[in-house]
């Protein structure tokens, strides 16, 4: 059996994480099973659900996963030795539209600060599923912060709860890359804790 091992992609739109993550499973070569959260909700999105489909291996298994994604992993685990699930984003916009509808339809919409909260869970759940299969899992998700806070209540609580989502994701990594303009740092390995700083900071007096 195959040691447990969770890597996770993070970077921003047209950053490159999706191709990093590809690439990295691709060179691991192990059975690779690609977890894909993404739905077919419009001719665009159909348009990239059929690129990425044709950019990678034909060799990879395809499952599809936009909401039930603790199971998917769970069920999946014994498919393949490298699970690769892309994103966590998606998956975390598919639980807002499934649990309150489509938002595109109300004028700024307010959600319920408890709904971030039950999001925040489902991800811990699908964390743990995570730990639970033999392998490698590579998850990818986007960094959606950097930007002006946003106009809309919804949109800020979006950012709000995916930039939660990216932390609990990074502490049960065992490598976190973040990649910007194609190019990818390995942060846990840079990481600096509290305590670290002040006690640099005690012996610098």
């Amino acid at each position: 059996m195959m040691q447990n091992r969770i890597i996770a992609v993070i970077g921003g739109a047209r950053s490159g994480k999706s191709t990093f993550a590809e690439e990295l499973a691709k060179k691991m070569q192990r059975p690779t099973l690609y977890i894909a959260t993404a739905q077919n909700r419009d001719a665009e999105m159909a348009d990239r659900i059929a690129k990425h489909r044709a950019s990678r291996p034909s060799t990879w298994q395809t499952v599809e996963a936009p909401l039930d994604l603790e199971t998917a992993i769970l069920e999946s685990g014994d498919q393949a030795e490298v699970l690769l699930v892309d994103c966590l984003t998606l998956y975390i916009s598919n639980l807002l539209l499934e649990r309150l509808g489509d938002l595109s339809d109300q004028d700024d919409p307010r959600i319920p600060p408890e709904e971030e909260q039950v999001i925040l869970e489902k991800v811990k759940s699908v964390l743990k599923a995570a730990k639970r299969v033999s392998g490698t899992i590579i998850f990818v998700s986007n960094e959606v912060g950097w930007g002006i806070v946003p106009l809309y209540h919804s949109a800020r609580a979006y950012r709000d709860v995916v930039g939660r989502a990216n932390q609990l994701l990074a502490a049960a990594a065992d490598r976190v890359y973040f990649v910007q303009a194609g190019m990818a740092l390995e942060l846990k390995a840079l990481a600096v804790s509290v305590d670290h700083v002040c006690t640099e900071l005690d012996h610098g007096r």
